[in-house]
C-alpha cells in the first residue's frame, strides 16, 4: 500500500449512486459505476448481467468512456442498487482496470472507512498484461 491518502471524490460517488437509483432495473442491471476522466468529465455506466457472465459496470464504463473519447480515466467507483453503497471491484475488473489504467484511483469502503486507493494497492504483485507484448520494432 502506498500509505499516501488520496481525497475521496464525493461527486463521483453521487453520480454513480444516482445512476444506480434511477437506471438499475431488475436483475439485469444491479450496479452502476462512475469515473472521472483526465479532462474532468464524469462518465457513468451500468452492468449488463447475464447468466453467461455479462460485464460488470466498471467494464461497461471503459467502453462508454472510449465512445466519448475519454481514454485516460483518473478515478472510478462502483455503487450497488437498493442503497448498497460503494462496492469494490471484483478480481476480473481489478485486473482489467490495472491493464487499461495503471495509475487509476479506486474509491472503496463505507462510512468512516471510505477511502481512495491506487488500483495497484488492490492488486499487488500482479501479472501485467503489457509485459507479454512484444516491442513493435
Amino acid at each position: 500500500m502506498t500509505g499516501q491518502p488520496h481525497p475521496v471524490d464525493h461527486e463521483l460517488i453521487e453520480a454513480a449512486a444516482h445512476v444506480a437509483r434511477t437506471r438499475c432495473r431488475g436483475d439485469n442491471h444491479t450496479m452502476a459505476a462512475a469515473a472521472r476522466a483526465q479532462d474532468g468529465r464524469v462518465i457513468t455506466a451500468v452492468n449488463a448481467y447475464h447468466f453467461t457472465g455479462g460485464p460488470c459496470a466498471e467494464l461497461v464504463l471503459i467502453g462508454a468512456a472510449a465512445a466519448e473519447g475519454a481514454y485516460d480515466l483518473r478515478t472510478i467507483v462502483a455503487v450497488g442498487d437498493r442503497d448498497r453503497g460503494v462496492v469494490p471491484p471484483c478480481g476480473r475488473c481489478r485486473q482489467v482496470l490495472l491493464d487499461y489504467f495503471p495509475t487509476l484511483k479506486v474509491i472503496v469502503g463505507k462510512g468512516e472507512r471510505m477511502r481512495t486507493v491506487l488500483i495497484t494497492d488492490l492488486l499487488p504483485e500482479t501479472y501485467v498484461w503489457a509485459d507479454h507484448q512484444l516491442d513493435a520494432e
